[in-house]
Formats: C-alpha cells, sequence, structure tokens
C-alpha cells in the first residue's frame, strides 16, 4: 500500500488530494491548489472577444457541435473543455514535490465564500501541472470540472489503513490517542480536549459520543456523495455517451450538446470499463511475477559470481605459486585484472537490480491503485479515470518489453590462463579472453535475382557464401536515406529476405547486409543500388509561363490494396483486399497498403453501399492512427467525413469547411495528395469538395478510410490527378 502513496497526492500542495478535481488530461488536483494557480489572461485572448472580433472562429455551422465531443481536444497539448478555450502557457515555479506549477498572476480578490467556491476572475487560466496543457475556465470557474468522487474514497481508505491507532484531531503538538469521537462533529477527542472544547452542556450535551473503533465504522457506513453533472449541478449522472466517454445526465441528452450521441447504460458501461481494467491488470500482473523472479535470478546471479570469482582467484593463484619468482611479479596484475572483471560483472548485475526494483515499485504501487479504484462502487466517478488508467497500465505494461527481463552479464569468467610457455616468455603471460574462441561469419552475398522494389518499398535478399563453416546468428540489414547520407539499420534477425516500406518515391538507395555471431560481425557485403518507383518532382515557380509542363506526363501512378495487417480487426476485406466494410456499428479505420512521402498521388474509392445516412471518412493518416474511432478525431489523421448531404475537413477532432452535397450508394470519392505542394484535396463525383482541405502536410502518410457496417466501398489506384487540378498546376 505504501508504493501507491505517491498517486494519492497533489502534484501542486504535495499532500493527499482534499476535494481533486479531474481536469481534461485526466490528472488530478486539489480543488483549492487548482484556485491558487489560476491565472488572469489578457482581454484580447478571451474567447468572447476573439468571437466579437470575428476572428479565431471556423466555418463550420455552431449548431452542428453534437459532431465533437467534449473531451475531443484532450489529447492534443492545448485543448478546449466545454467552454474552454486554449491559453498560452506561463513561467513556471517548483511545487513543494518538484512538479512544475504556474502562480496566479495576481492574487485573488477578498471573498466571504470559501476558496473553492469563491468566482474566479474573468478569463482565469489554468495549467495542469503535470503535462502543462492550458485551457481558460467558463463562467461555470472550477464548479465545471467535474470531481473525483473515487479518488476520495481511495485516500479515506488508504489514510484509515494507515491509522493504527485513532489520534486526537485537536491536541496541538503530539496528538494523543482518542477516547471518544463525536457523531455529530464527526472529531476525535482525548480526554484533556473533549473536556476543554466538546464540553457536556448546552447544545454539546445532546451530541452523541462513541468510542473511536465504532466511530470509524460509522465513517466507512456514511453515504456516499454521489457525482452530479457539470453542467446541470442538480441532477445525478444515468447515462454514458459513448461518443464523449463521459457520464451524462438526463437534461444532457434531452436539451444538450449530447441529444444526438450515442448514450448506453451507466452501469453496463461501469461494468465494461471495470473489466476491461480487470484484463489489463492481468497482463501487468504477470509482467510484474516475471520481474520479482528475474530479480530472484539477479540476486542468485551475484552470488554466484562472488563464488566463481572466489573460485577463479584460487586456481589463478595455484598456477602462479607454481612458476618461479618472475611469475609471482606477474600474478598481482594478473589478479588485479580478474578483480576489475569482477567488479565490472557486479557494477552492470546491481546496476541493472536497481533499475528493475524501481520499476518493478511503480508497477507495484500502480496495481495497488487500480485494484483500489476497481474497489470503488461509483459508476460515474470510476468512468471518468477509468481510461486513464487503463492506458497507464497498457503503457507500463509496454515498458516491461523484450530485453527488460534479460541479464546484461554472464555469471561466468570468460578467462583462461594459459601456462604452457617456457620460463623465458613468463612476462608475456596473459589472459585469453574468449573460453571457446571461434572466427566470425563469412560475409554475405545479396542475391540480385531476388531483390526488386515495388512502388516505394524494396526487397532483399541474401544468403551465406557456399563453402562457408562458420554459422550465422543473425543479419543486419542497412540503407542510407536516399540522397547518399549516413546508412542505419532496418532489419536485424535471422531471416534472410526483408522488405522495407515507407521509402521516398522516384529516390535511390543503398543497401548492404552483414552477419554477426557471439564472436563478432563479418564485413559489409558489396553494396547494391535500388530505385524506388518514379514520382512528380517538376519545379514550376521559376520557369517561364511560356514553358508549361503537363503534369500527367511527369506523375508515375502507384497501384496499392487496403492493409488487413493494420486494420481494425471488425474489418471486412473481399476483393483481392480492394472492398471493405465492417461488422461494428461504431467507426473502424484501416489503411493502405503503401505510404506516400513525396510526389503527387490521386486515388478513389466507390460507395457499393449506403444505409441509414451513416458518415464515412476518407484521407490520409500516419501509420500508428487510433483504429477504434472516426478517421480525423486524433492528431495523426487528415480526413474529410461526409452523409448524404454535406461533409466536414477534420484533424485532431477540429471540424472546418462545412460543405453542402453528400454522398449515396454509387458515389465517387476522389483524394488528391500532392506533397510537392504540401496539400490535401477532395473530391466527390469529379467535383472538387469546397477548398484544400489542410496545407502543410508533411512526413509520411498511408491512405485511410473509416466507416461501420452501414458502408461498403472499393478502392480505385494506379489513376491520373483531375484535368483541372493539372491545369492549375501547370500554370501555378
Amino acid at each position: 500500500m505504501e508504493e501507491m502513496e505517491e498517486e494519492l497526492k497533489c502534484p501542486v500542495c504535495g499532500s493527499f488530494y482534499r476535494e481533486p478535481i479531474i481536469l481534461p488530461c485526466s490528472h488530478n488536483i486539489c480543488q483549492a491548489c487548482a484556485r491558487n494557480i489560476l491565472v488572469q489572461t489578457p482581454e484580447s485572448e478571451s474567447p468572447q472577444s476573439r468571437r466579437a472580433s470575428g476572428s479565431g472562429v471556423s466555418d463550420y455551422d455552431y449548431l452542428d457541435l453534437d459532431k465533437m465531443s467534449l473531451y475531443s481536444e484532450a489529447d492534443s497539448g492545448y485543448g478546449s473543455y466545454g467552454g474552454f478555450a486554449s491559453a498560452p502557457t506561463t513561467p513556471c515555479q517548483k511545487s513543494p514535490n518538484g512538479v512544475r506549477v504556474f502562480p496566479p498572476a495576481m492574487p485573488p480578490p477578498a471573498t466571504h465564500l470559501s476558496p473553492a467556491l469563491a468566482p474566479v476572475p474573468r478569463n482565469s487560466c489554468i495549467t495542469c501541472p503535470q503535462c502543462h496543457r492550458s485551457l481558460i475556465l467558463d463562467d461555470r470557474g472550477l464548479r465545471g470540472f467535474p470531481k473525483n468522487r473515487v479518488l476520495e474514497g481511495v485516500i479515506d481508505r488508504y489514510q484509515q489503513s494507515k491509522a493504527a491507532a485513532l489520534k486526537c484531531q485537536l491536541c496541538e503538538k503530539a496528538p494523543k490517542e482518542a477516547t471518544v469521537m463525536c457523531e455529530q462533529c464527526d472529531v476525535f477527542y482525548c480526554d484533556p480536549c473533549r473536556l476543554r472544547c466538546h464540553p457536556p452542556r448546552g447544545p454539546l450535551a445532546k451530541h452523541r459520543l462513541v468510542p473511536p473503533a465504532q466511530g470509524r465504522v460509522s465513517r466507512r457506513l456514511s453515504p456516499r456523495k454521489v457525482s452530479t453533472c457539470t453542467d446541470h449541478e442538480l441532477e445525478n449522472h444515468s447515462m454514458y455517451c459513448v461518443q464523449c466517454k463521459m457520464p451524462v445526465c438526463y437534461q444532457c441528452l434531452e436539451e444538450g450538446k449530447h441529444s444526438s450521441h450515442e448514450v448506453k447504460a451507466l452501469g453496463a458501461m461501469w461494468k465494461l470499463h471495470k473489466s476491461q481494467l480487470s484484463q489489463a491488470l492481468n497482463g501487468l500482473s504477470d509482467r510484474a511475477k516475471e520481474a520479482k523472479e528475474f530479480l530472484v535470478q539477479l540476486r542468485n546471479m551475484v552470488q554466484q559470481i562472488q563464488e566463481n570469482s572466489v573460485e577463479f582467484e584460487a586456481c589463478l593463484v595455484a598456477q602462479c605459486d607454481a612458476l618461479i619468482d618472475a611469475l609471482n611479479r606477474r600474478k598481482a596484475q594478473l589478479l588485479a585484472r580478474v578483480n576489475k572483471e569482477h567488479e565490472h560483472k557486479l557494477k552492470v548485475v546491481r546496476d541493472q537490480i536497481s533499475h528493475c526494483t524501481v520499476k518493478l515499485r511503480q508497477t507495484t504501487g500502480l496495481m495497488e491503485y487500480c485494484l483500489e479504484v476497481i474497489k470503488e462502487n461509483d459508476p460515474s466517478g470510476f468512468l471518468q479515470i477509468s481510461d486513464a488508467l487503463i492506458r497507464r497500465v497498457h503503457l507500463t505494461e509496454d515498458q516491461w518489453g523484450k530485453g527488460t527481463l534479460t541479464p546484461r552479464m554472464t555469471t561466468d569468467f570468460d578467462l583462461s590462463l594459459d601456462n604452457s610457455p617456457l620460463l623465458q616468455s613468463i612476462h608475456q603471460l596473459d589472459f585469453v579472453q574468449v573460453k571457446a574462441s571461434s572466427p566470425v561469419p563469412a560475409t554475405p552475398i545479396l542475391q540480385l535475382e531476388e531483390c526488386c522494389t515495388h512502388n516505394n518499398s524494396a526487397t532483399l535478399s541474401w544468403k551465406q557464401p557456399p563453402l562457408s563453416t562458420v554459422p550465422a546468428e543473425g543479419y543486419i540489414l542497412e540503407l542510407d536515406d536516399g540522397s547518399g547520407g549516413q546508412f542505419r539499420e532496418v532489419y536485424v534477425g535471422k531471416e534472410t529476405m526483408c522488405t522495407v516500406d515507407g521509402l521516398h518515391f522516384n529516390s535511390t538507395y543503398n543497401a548492404r547486409v552483414k552477419a554477426f555471431n557471439k564472436t563478432g560481425v563479418s564485413p559489409y557485403s558489396k553494396t547494391l543500388v535500388l530505385q524506388t518507383s518514379e514520382g512528380c518532382n517538376f519545379e514550376t515557380q521559376s520557369a517561364p509561363y511560356s514553358q508549361l509542363v503537363d503534369i500527367k506526363k511527369l506523375l508515375a501512378v502507384a497501384w496499392f490494396a487496403f492493409d488487413p495487417g493494420s486494420a481494425h480487426s471488425d474489418i471486412i476485406f473481399s476483393n483481392d483486399n480492394l472492398t471493405v466494410t465492417c461488422s461494428s456499428y461504431d467507426d473502424r479505420v484501416v489503411l493502405g497498403k503503401t505510404g506516400f512521402s513525396k510526389g503527387v498521388h490521386y486515388w478513389e474509392l466507390t460507395v457499393d453501399r449506403y444505409d441509414n445516412h451513416p458518415d464515412p471518412a476518407f484521407g490520409v493518416a500516419r501509420i500508428d492512427v487510433t483504429k477504434d474511432v472516426m478517421l480525423g478525431k486524433d492528431d495523426k489523421a487528415w480526413a474529410m467525413y461526409v452523409d448524404n448531404n454535406r461533409s466536414w475537413f477534420m484533424h485532431s477532432n477540429s471540424h472546418t469547411n462545412r460543405t453542402e452535397g453528400g454522398i449515396g450508394k454509387g458515389a465517387t470519392v476522389g483524394v488528391l495528395l500532392d506533397l510537392n505542394r504540401k496539400t490535401l484535396t477532395f473530391f466527390i463525383n469529379d467535383e472538387q469538395q469546397g477548398p484544400i482541405a489542410f496545407e502543410n502536410v508533411e512526413g509520411l502518410f498511408f491512405p485511410a478510410v473509416s466507416l461501420n457496417r452501414n458502408v461498403q466501398v472499393t478502392l480505385h489506384t494506379g489513376l491520373q490527378v483531375p484535368d483541372f487540378y493539372s491545369s492549375r498546376a501547370s500554370i501555378a
């Protein structure tokens, strides 16, 4: 339980949370501490002033705010929460526990209300002391943040378990053991403090005094505070909004921004998220068990190293004593080397023990905290923090990945003393560095007939020389950057064939491979030159207007299909992976097999089936885009989502440029990715849909689609860009 204590302390005051509130970034803070770190922003930066001046207002219709998630910006670094707007960061200082906090720009105004309930200054800004994300408070102030009832309950249980004997709460110096508790005052008294502060006369005579143990029980049995809606303070949470991932009340569903969202029963989602957290904890528990066994192994290694060291030293001394005086002078030097090797092995193992112990302590603390959270019976409070805890558990489990639980040092001393030389050669006596020395592997041979390129990927194959007698344990494949730069490792393993994806189009790469075993690494093979498919690389800014360029003649097309390996498990493939649909009512993401980083690329998708007016999304994404939400919800996708009447552009859950005109069965959606101009444009039925959707797009992008079971689309690749775009690019 002690390892969980850091999870229960406020990052600002360093004490246990008091009335904790949940920030949009999923971190917690005391309500009083939150008020202390408020910063008042200039009037010109407030959302109201920006709205009044007409700046900073996007083109989308505010009536369609139901399309946006309440927590949509929580992962962007500078996000919004309800009526909050992004705010600039401010200079920070260190809190008592080492976390950076942001001081208030001016002292809080005098008020007769408690610090937590007093009104906050207009345009107040709060910055999370842990992740430093900033946001401006709306008219509700700190009351707009939900309270973390689950965390309060865990802290209560933790503090009760820590208190072996209940102490008086009114003693000024060393608290004495409490003898009674007043149920009305909810205070523990020792005898002197009871006589002084709670005399049995007047109104206090009617108070009921009970033994401390009974008082503790009555505290535990007191009714739990019920979480209320932040928008409707008199209403309790009754349902769970799936799109916004938060509990809501019935008024939110009838008249609020959740009226058109998908909702589910609070109890069902509570049980589902508890089950998900329990499953995640099972994996982490296995890792913790392996870590404990690994620590036992490391400690045994320390003992074995000690024993081997003693044995080795005794053998060495026996050999040296049998030689002449010249050998004795050499003995001291050899012993020093053995001790150095001994200390080196111990240092490596002890460092690994220390590192693993710290990581295990952190893992155990998180596990205990999660187990306490699972015991909580408040569904809405649990759901407010469950997603963040599940992500933390998975992240901690990933940190116990391959190599973490592998010893960095062996227990053996790979040294052998050679005492065969004659006495006149005794001064050359030295250790043989490897017990069973073996040569390095032979240089691999690249099999040119099996090496090839396709679009922006390259496949290479190699083998060991036919007469090689030294086995190789693995191979290291290296490629340069396509511009004659330094080589970098792209594959390490036992296979003799590798396909490298995500290369630049129209680029020349140099490849080489080497083999390795326990003894060392072989020389590099001969360098192989590879040429990827061509792309558009023309420059028009400096060309005279009379020299118009036909963009179609400069463009090479790419052929690709959808990638089952990276798609969500609910995606259903057919037609050689060119046609996709989904088995779920929720949106799921599927990517194309080919990634683009240079040139101009155009592909189309035809809508084969369109039922019940869904809103599929089309666009591009990074390889690590979130696969279980609509495309464009996170910051790793750029998309257009469209229904039967209109469309929007979306990135990082920001909806812009609502455009009339939708899709139906038989419609064609075109996607044009121009990485020379760094733009992304969309088309519906051969007509451009809205303005240029996104600009300044750089990096490696994969074609992407998100859809549910009401939609089926077919991919068409190897297409030229639309005619009017070709003409415009030629004249530009």
